[in-house]
Formats: C-alpha cells, structure tokens, sequence
C-alpha cells in the first residue's frame, strides 16, 4: 500500500504489521546525475519490493533528506546532522507504529546515512513491541561487473547511473557522462597510512563524481535493482515472521 497516495481510512483497513520507510538524501551527483538520486532509487526498490512481496507492505513516504555535510561545496546538496537524521528516521518509525506497523525496514539509498540507520534500528527495536532493521540497496548487489574494485559503489558511477537509466532516465544527462567521467576520481577520498585524510568530496572529486558513468547501461539497472528487490524479500520475509520477544 502506498500510504502518500492513500486515505487515513485506506490506512486504517491495512491488515498488516510490515512497512517500509525510504530515505536518501538530497546532494550533488556529479555534472550527468540528479540531486535526488539516492532517494529515487531508495524508492524504486522500497516500491518494488513492497510489490514483489508475497503479502501487504506499506511503503511510507520517503525521506529525501540524509546526512550529506560533505558535499556541501557543490550547489544544491542539503544536509541534515547526524543526530537530526536519526531523530527524523526514529519519529517516523514511531509514528509507523503507533497504527500498528510495528516492523519496519528502512530502505536506504546513501551511504552516508548506513552508520546512523545501523544505531537507530537498535535503538528503535523494542521486545515485544517492534523491530526495526535497514537495508542498503546498493550493499546487497554485486556490482563488481561494471564497477572497479578499487572504486567499488563509487559515487554518481556505473552503478548508480544505470540504476537511473533503468528508473528514471529522463533525469541522466546522457550527453555530460563523458563531463561526468573526465572530472571523476578514482576512488572516494584520499588516504595515506589507512586514514582518509579529506572531509568534503570536493577534495578528491574535481566534479563530485567517483567511478566511471560512461559504463552505465539500462540493462545493467534493471538487473541491479532486480537483484536489490528479490534481497529486499527475502529481509521482508524475514523482519514479517521474526519473533518480537
């Protein structure tokens, strides 16, 4: 069930305890990619999933905001603090709850935000009364087909780029991914003696992006989200027959 698109009373007649709530951010992805990026994707696979899922799934409203400071020099990024970003999410979560869908799994689409996910679903999960977990899309997929091991996930890159291609491609700038791939780096930050000594992307990335978009396709979209979806079942299938207590 899409609760945006439903009526309170719509929600109130849902028979089911499982929800999703996507989250992403709003931040630059490089001269080729929308800033909306990570939360579109999140979506699509949060949608998918729901609709894959052998059972009901309500599929929240996504939260198009994450913690993203590091992008800051590029226009248009936003940004929420780490604990804002975690409050939000656990308000949300809470609310979920409080209509009885009190297993909730966050579809996640940034990387930036896994680490604050990770801590709020402990926090969240109470026995006996919910359980809360998060699933990264692009952490369940094995991209190493078109994406460099030194680069891995990368970033406004081959993965990315093609899970736009599959979704939304009205929003790639097909003809700046060379732009894209010319002020790209090679991988994301910039280490010495196994410290990553820049904060902001902007140190290592003349444009943002990290990895190589030209090597984007449709088709390499549509099997990466597929591969995300039937994962994201499976967690469903999973976090729908867990024991709360």
């Amino acid at each position: 069930m899409d609760l945006g698109a439903s009526t309170w009373t719509d929600a109130a007649a849902a028979e089911t305890e499982l929800a999703v709530l996507p989250v992403g951010s709003t931040e630059q992805h490089g001269p080729h990619d929308p800033l909306a990026t990570d939360a579109l994707l999140a979506e699509a696979v949060a949608e998918a999933g729901a609709a894959a899922y052998d059972g009901e799934v309500v599929v929240a409203p996504t939260l198009p905001y994450g913690i993203s400071e590091e992008h800051r020099a590029f226009a248009g990024s936003l940004w929420l603090s780490p604990d804002t970003f975690r409050a939000a999410v656990g308000e949300l979560v809470e609310s979920l709850a409080a209509h009885g869908w009190r297993r909730v799994v966050v579809v996640n689409g940034h990387g930036g935000n896994t680490a604050a996910l990770r801590e709020a679903g402990r926090d969240l999960t109470v026995p006996g009364e919910r359980y809360v977990t998060s699933f990264t899309w692009f952490d369940a997929v094995d991209t190493s087909a078109i994406d460099d091991e030194a680069v891995k996930m990368g970033h406004a890159g081959p993965v990315e780029t093609a899970a736009l291609l599959a979704t939304h491609p009205e929003l790639v700038r097909e003809d700046r991914l060379e732009e894209g791939a010319a002020g790209a780096a090679d991988g994301w930050g910039e280490w010495l003696s196994g410290v990553n000594l820049a904060y902001g992307v902007d140190e290592f990335s003349e444009n943002g992006t990290v990895g190589d978009p030209t090597a984007a396709t449709a088709e390499v979209g549509e099997a990466l989200l597929a591969e995300a979806t039937d994962a994201l079942v499976e967690l469903l299938d999973a976090v729908a027959t867990r024991e709360l207590d």
